[in-house]
């Protein structure tokens, strides 16, 4: 559970916050194997034997002071006593690993009783849209392929098709057989039958071990339906108007209606990897797609206002069932078309799953990924929450999860990795300060989840075969956070973490982005950065109004403290990305949702990778020439090295200077450092990476030349887009002295 606070010493008090100029909030990623620093948990068991305080209801934690016959909390301070089986268990304190360490990882009880309910095999079904082209079925194939070689023995995996029909596949004899519903046109309309009718679940659901090859054979038989067949069975629409053949809605809510029947018998998390080529068009649950058209030819009306929030509330309200019925989803958009992804990222980021978009066929990483994603461990039925010390509180929180509808600061998370992240805002209690008398600030997360875990069953003879059985283990992880409080504004400043503080911006803006438009959330941050230049200025005592009022008597670097030095080209970078750019200027409004889906997850280092690109020299492909440099021209030309490696997070690209001497092997070789480099970040990313390999003066540089923006001046429509990184310097300065006046 790693856990990062935009400053590691907290204000003192309500005025020092504002005048600071900072956020002031948390990250935590609850489900990675270690903390920030990279120390792991103790594991232990008893988890519901731990004591709680009665007032706060924190659990006991190595702050706590231990008397003999009870504890006082670290948050609130109340006392709390102890009963005589925890006196027994606290006899030998270092048996106990919530004495031990801030960090621990304890078993819980199973619910219920007996073996049975424990028992749960991991359920995996792929929806695969058939009104489609012959060329995203072949890559749909390939990334249920490399999904078949990462599932464990022992999971069960459905296949079911979407058009103007459902079709459902029994794959567990040599020939598959398929069993078609046909979808009702009509908007309201519901299927005339249940899945479970047409097949019942324990035809569809084939195990992996034995049926893969038959799994496989399936997958070849998949063919896209035909104009004709769309058009036939869908007949004329309302008003006349010729109807699509894509059924998603209502394929989407049968098979979550059909999977929930054995939700908490056969499995305790069903994951559904929904492939998509195009919007859906028919039947309950299709989007109007000419909307985009319009408000892209007419300007008449904000653009990005009327694209962002959903058309309709159909896959939220689905994503509700979806959390019910124990249904995880997963969307793999593989289309260039407008899709209103706005409408459809509810029924995967609120199920618990994820949205992916890939826009070009031809170098898809989706095969990659489908792998990487069932290869790395996940929760599920998770319970987020964050507790505070009685100075301080929650304010808002950010992430992909749904807040309790009867506990306040609350958080469930249907299905949740090692990468998956969530934000929190602070705010001062009533007290308003944190007081020198009293102990410092606390923060305390619990995160209460469940994992499932093989256990090999062993035949009775040699002959029988082994088999695995899957068991659901309930865990409570504690992670405990003591900080210091700043004495003074130079000390507040010298422990900011700019990653964490750029974290908390990126949910801000895009939540105000979602509510007010793109311009609204670009204007709020530019203004964030003037009022925190200003507030550094007057705290350092640089700002001289008096003088002339010329921009030079601004420090718009931080010059005089190193840990704000970054947040100027990270706030420049993120009023450059896609993100934030405007309609107008050619941002596809589904790449912008997919964005806004991606960041809000990322934890901290990674977003910084994608707001603002690594930019690393090599002198040879073997040695490392600077680890750094800013993304401009001018970097290329003074560093005078001749390779260079750029990691914008979902790309990698390796340019090689047009005056790099020949006798350099081009492309790298596979076993020199730069390939190594290349292959560790692969596997320490949620995504999979894109590699290009650019020769300077003899390929195509745009790919490369694109990520240095700091020199660019663009056509645009405001201080973000129409100029480089040293005019938009100049620029806050002078919005600083007008914010003084």
């Amino acid at each position: 559970m790693a856990v990062r606070a935009t400053v590691s010493r907290f204000p003192v008090d309500a005025n020092a916050l504002e005048s600071s100029g900072l956020p002031w909030g948390a990250t935590v990623t609850p489900f990675a194997p270690v903390d920030e620093r990279g120390v792991g948990p103790i594991y232990g068991s008893g988890g519901h034997l731990l004591p709680r305080c009665d007032n706060c209801w924190a659990y006991l934690n190595t702050l706590c002071e231990i008397e003999r016959w009870g504890w006082t909390c670290a948050l609130c301070g109340s006392f709390v006593g102890l009963d005589s089986a925890a006196l027994d268990r606290y006899a030998n304190p270092q048996d106990c690993p919530e004495l031990s360490s801030s960090f621990v990882d304890l078993e819980l009880p199973a619910e219920g009783s007996g073996e049975a309910e424990m028992q749960a095999r991991p359920v995996y079904v792929a929806a695969v849209d058939l009104s489609s082209s012959e060329e995203f079925l072949e890559l749909v194939k390939s990334a249920l392929l490399a999904a078949l070689e990462a599932l464990v023995p022992g999971s069960l995996f459905g296949l079911v098709t979407f058009s103007h029909k459902i079709g459902l596949y029994d794959v567990q004899g040599p020939i598959a057989v398929v069993k078609n519903v046909f979808i009702p046109p009509d908007l309201e309309g519901r299927l005339p039958v249940d899945l479970e009718d047409v097949m019942p679940l324990f035809s569809f659901l084939a195990p992996v071990e034995t049926c893969k090859d038959h799994i496989a054979a399936a997958l070849e038989t998949l063919k896209p339906t035909t104009s004709w067949e769309r058009t036939t069975a869908a007949g004329q629409g309302l008003d006349g108007v010729l109807l699509g053949g894509r059924g998603f809605g209502v394929a989407m809510t049968a098979l979550i209606d059909y999977l929930s029947s054995e939700y908490g018998s056969t499995f305790a998390l069903a994951r559904v990897f929904a492939f998509l080529s195009g919007p859906p068009d028919y039947g309950a649950g299709q989007l109007d797609t000419g909307r985009y058209g319009e408000q892209y030819a007419s300007k008449r009306e904000d653009a990005d206002r009327a694209l962002l929030p959903e058309q309709t509330p159909f896959y939220k309200d689905l994503a509700a069932v979806a959390v019910q019925a124990g249904v995880c989803v997963d969307i793999f958009a593989v289309t260039d078309e407008y899709t209103d992804l706005a409408s459809l990222k509810y029924l995967s980021i609120e199920s618990g799953g994820s949205l992916f978009l890939y826009a070009n066929m031809d170098d898809s990483t989706l095969p990659q990924d489908m792998y990487r994603m069932l290869s790395r461990p996940y929760a599920f039925g998770c319970i987020l929450r964050l507790r505070t010390s009685s100075d301080f509180k929650l304010g808002c929180s950010y992430g992909h999860f749904f807040p309790d509808p009867q506990y306040e600061n609350v958080q469930h998370i249907i299905c949740c990795d090692s990468f998956a992240t969530y934000a929190y805002d602070f705010d001062f209690a009533n007290s308003n300060s944190f007081f020198r008398h009293t102990e410092p600030p606390v923060l305390q997360i619990a995160f209460q989840y469940s994992i499932i875990l093989p256990q090999e069953d062993i035949g009775i003879s040699e002959s029988s075969p082994r088999s695995l059985k899957f068991y659901v283990k309930r865990r409570l992880r504690i992670r405990t956070v003591q900080y210091g409080s700043a004495s003074n504004m130079n000390e507040l400043y010298d422990s900011v973490d700019p990653e964490a503080m750029l974290s908390i911006l990126a949910h801000k803006v895009i939540l105000a982005s979602l509510k007010e438009g793109v311009r609204e959330g670009r204007m709020l941050l530019h203004d964030w950065l003037v009022i925190l230049t200003a507030q550094y200025n007057d705290a350092y005592r640089l700002e001289h109004s008096n003088i002339g009022h010329t921009t030079s008597h601004v420090d718009v670097a931080f010059s005089q403290c190193p840990q704000l030095q970054p947040i100027p080209r990270l706030i420049f970078a993120l009023l450059r990305n896609p993100l934030l750019r405007l309609h107008e200027e050619g941002i596809h409004p589904d790449y912008r949702i997919y964005l806004q889906c991606l960041f809000s997850a990322l934890e901290p280092t990674s977003l910084h990778l994608a707001i603002y690109p690594l930019l690393t020299s090599y002198t040879t492909p073997d040695k490392q020439a600077y680890p750094r440099h800013s993304l401009s021209r001018a970097a290329l030309i003074t560093s005078g090295s001749p390779i260079f490696l750029l990691d914008a997070f979902t790309n990698l690209i390796v340019y090689y200077s047009p005056t790099a001497d020949a006798s350099i092997p081009f492309p790298p070789p596979h076993d020199c450092f730069i390939r190594t480099t290349i292959n560790k970040l692969k596997q320490e990313r949620s995504i999979t990476p894109k590699l290009a390999i650019i020769r300077g003066g003899q390929d195509d540089a745009t790919a490369f030349e694109r990520y240095l923006i700091e020199e660019q001046h663009i056509d645009g429509s405001d201080f973000s887009s129409m100029m480089g990184f040293v005019s938009f310097l100049e620029d806050i300065s002078q919005n600083v002295l007008e914010y003084l006046k």
